[in-house]
């Protein structure tokens, strides 16, 4: 019975210490009664290969050993794997607009042939999608483990579905669209899409910032290889005598930690959001925070990065000559630059300005 004795010592060997003899002495039984039956019928001691189609009737030791085992028997199981797999197509889908975007950039300011930069994106694009799969499979593994299931499965409610409206890679949901623009106008399709997505909750929107953050964190830190880092969006650009690219590069260089925490912090945020209901005070709280914050890296950009020599102007007339001078000659990088920050300064500002009220006044 040398083939029993190997079988058993392969199944103890994947079963927790705790039980394992027994168990083993449970199943040794069992093998014994199924040989013994056999050999009663065949009136004969049983050949090594009649043992062995024993052995396999019981099952494979790796299997055998699962039948004992505490805890569920799946990585993702059938309740979790819906969330998994609408939370893997979302963020497929900005993966894709993310490496698009990328693509587009390194042509038009990075020099790389067309041919080139799809066959990188594509490249980046599988690699980096190969990540989220199994970021989105580990914590479902670890879900599923959890003794109690998470609230979003068991105290979800009917006003925070709308993002689940959205069929993404859908067919239906494309052919919804285009039968609503009707194939009319630029803004026939603008009000389509307007209609067509969902209205989302505060809640909803919330899951949807985190999940955003979350994919942009993987993205700065060079955990998504998507075939091109933050550094290289400024590729190598030069205008006037000035390396656009290289003060980019340097720029985010010197910006790194800072953003991964802010980025972090925006996620966890995001999440804490959507677990207390995304109450309008909670919401405004962190906005303010996070706008000073934003607005605090812009102030260091504007006085300290190396763009810093470039956004300087010395008045508002100044500035006013030199956006004349943009737009009827086509030359002064500097302004673009200038004209980018002033849009982006503006924008934070009212941000700011409306978290404030709305911190205040709780609406």
């Amino acid at each position: 019975m040398d083939l029993i004795e190997r079988y058993l010592k392969a199944v103890g060997a994947q079963l927790p210490a705790a039980g394992r003899e027994d168990i083993l002495a449970e199943l040794r039984d069992l093998l014994m009664s199924r040989v013994e039956e056999r050999e009663a019928e065949l009136g004969r001691p049983l050949t090594e290969a009649e043992v062995e189609a024993v052995l396999r009737e019981v099952g494979h030791p790796l299997t055998v050993a699962a039948r004992y085992g505490a805890g569920p028997q799946h990585v993702v199981g059938p309740e979790l794997y819906p969330w998994w797999l609408f939370g893997v197509k979302t963020a497929l889908t900005v993966l894709v607009l993310i490496t698009a975007v990328g693509a587009v950039a390194r042509i038009l300011f990075g020099g790389a042939e067309v041919g080139q930069a799809i066959g990188q994106a594509f490249a980046g694009l599988f690699s980096s999608g190969l990540t989220v799969v199994g970021l989105a499979t580990l914590a479902g593994f670890i879900i599923e483990r959890q003794k109690d299931k998470p609230a979003f499965l068991t105290e979800w409610r009917a006003k925070d579905l709308g993002m689940f409206e959205v069929g993404v890679f859908s067919r239906r949901w494309w052919d919804s669209l285009h039968e609503k623009s009707g194939g009319g106008t630029l803004d026939d399709t603008d009000r389509a899409l307007d209609e067509a997505m969902p209205k989302m909750s505060p809640t909803a929107g919330a899951l949807g910032s985190a999940t955003g953050w979350g994919i942009f964190l993987l993205w700065w830190s060079g955990l998504l290889g998507l075939g091109f880092r933050p550094e290289d969006l400024g590729g190598e650009l030069v205008r006037g005598g000035v390396d656009y690219g290289l003060l980019f590069a340097e720029t985010v260089t010197l910006l790194y930690w800072p953003v991964v925490v802010l980025a972090a912090a925006q996620g966890v945020f995001h999440l804490l959001r959507a677990m207390t209901g995304a109450p309008v005070r909670l919401t405004a709280f962190g906005d303010v925070v996070f706008r000073g914050a934003s607005l605090t890296l812009l102030g260091w950009i504007w006085l300290y990065s190396p763009f810093a020599s470039l956004l300087r102007v010395d008045n508002i007339a100044s500035l006013i000559e030199r956006t004349e001078t943009l737009f009827r000659r086509g030359e002064g990088g500097e302004t673009v630059l200038i004209l980018v920050f002033v849009v982006i300064l503006v924008s934070e500002v009212s941000g700011l300005l409306m978290a404030l009220r709305r911190l205040a006044f709780g609406k």
